[in-house]
């Protein structure tokens, strides 16, 4: 929970000082948004590590335990913990930027503050961004743990592979990759009182949650068959899922390309 809420209060403070209105930081851009949920992420794991492992992320969780390296017995609480860290992250955003709320006119910002949003809205499409995102992640986080860093270093590593990741692939839905980091902020925007803030587009609002899921389950049964097990039955299972998502995807897009044609 704690770790969350810090990797929220870093990661959609850089936002919002980004989007809003009158900060010294408004208009400063995507990299200034990148490295800071990078180093939010380093610093998560800096602060919670020794604690908890510092799964601030849902799909972490999920990944570890269908690899077999954490007791699914303890992923509802962790889980639990995590998407009210990000809630607790989200108000503490909102707290920190009082002032900015009510000079911000466009409601689409003040959402985006909390929460993730297509650049072109398109399911399946979106879908796959975060698939993909996700998937890249755990595999970088499997990777770099197999290697000997210089201890200490690791969280600073993790913090530079989702700085990769936002710049890389975060143009087209805003790279979630966290069930928490979406939800959580998302229903604070939901219940706080932030000044003409609009809807919180529920609508859209299983994308980065399952997306981040399948991704990150996929990465870590295919960082199994990669470090020489047999492949399982849930590692065909959601090969398929992927595959299918892909596909659709895919065709879905052919078809808007044809009729704008």
């Amino acid at each position: 929970m704690i770790g969350t809420a810090i990797l929220v209060l870093f990661g959609d403070g850089v936002v919002a000082g980004v989007l809003l209105k009158r900060t010294k930081s408004q208009n400063s851009g995507w990299i200034v948004i990148t490295v800071g949920w990078g180093l939010g992420v380093a610093l998560a794991i800096y602060g919670v590590g020794s604690i908890s492992g510092a799964h601030v992320n849902p799909a972490v969780t999920l990944a570890l335990a269908a690899q077999g390296a954490f007791a699914w017995g303890e992923v509802p609480l962790y889980i639990a913990g995590q998407i009210l860290g990000g809630f607790i992250g989200g108000v503490m955003v909102w707290l920190h930027y009082l002032p900015h709320w009510g000079k911000t006119k466009n409601q689409g910002y003040k959402l985006a503050v909390f929460c993730t949003g297509p650049a072109i809205r398109k399911t399946w499409a979106n879908l796959l961004s975060e698939v993909l995102g996700t998937f890249v992640l755990i595999q970088g986080l499997l990777f770099i743990g197999a290697n000997q860093f210089t201890e200490g270093l690791n969280p600073l590593i993790v913090g530079f592979l989702v700085i990769a990741i936002g710049v890389s692939l975060g143009g087209t839905t805003g790279y979630a990759i966290n069930p928490a980091r979406d939800l959580g902020p998302r229903l604070a925007h939901f219940i706080l009182p932030i000044a003409g803030k609009g809807k919180s587009d529920w609508a859209y609002s299983w994308i980065p949650v399952l997306g981040p899921v399948i991704g990150g389950i996929g990465g870590a049964l295919v960082y199994n068959v990669l470090q020489g097990e047999e492949p399982s039955l849930w590692f065909w299972m959601m090969a398929l899922v992927i595959v299918l998502i892909v596909m659709l995807a895919v065709y879905n897009q052919i078809k808007t390309d044809r009729k704008d044609d």
